[in-house]
């Protein structure tokens, strides 16, 4: 599922440059997610980059865009022209 950033956000910055897919920018208020460009990172990183960075874990998964493992994968594939390199087992398991 995609990714969304909360209200909690401090707009620190940290989020938006470490986005592979560019799907992070600044919103009204706070930083937002593009869900169409969120994957995730998978395909780029193991894990989220925004999630591991958030210094106020103000990031969440986004009820409203629930994906599998293999939506993810299918959509990084659709944005970047290349096959998916899907993350390790760890994540696998936690994901589907």
């Amino acid at each position: 599922m995609a990714l969304k950033i909360t209200e909690e956000c401090i707009n620190c910055d940290v989020c938006e440059p470490v986005c592979p897919n560019e799907a992070i920018f600044f919103g009204t208020e706070i930083y937002v997610i593009d869900p169409l460009l969120c994957t995730e990172c998978v395909g780029h990183h193991d894990e989220p980059q925004c999630l591991m960075l958030c210094p106020v874990e103000s990031i969440e998964k986004d009820p409203e865009c629930p994906e599998q493992l293999s939506e993810l994968a299918l959509k990084y594939q659709h944005l970047t022209g290349e096959p998916a390199a899907l993350p390790p087992t760890k994540y696998l398991m936690a994901k589907e």
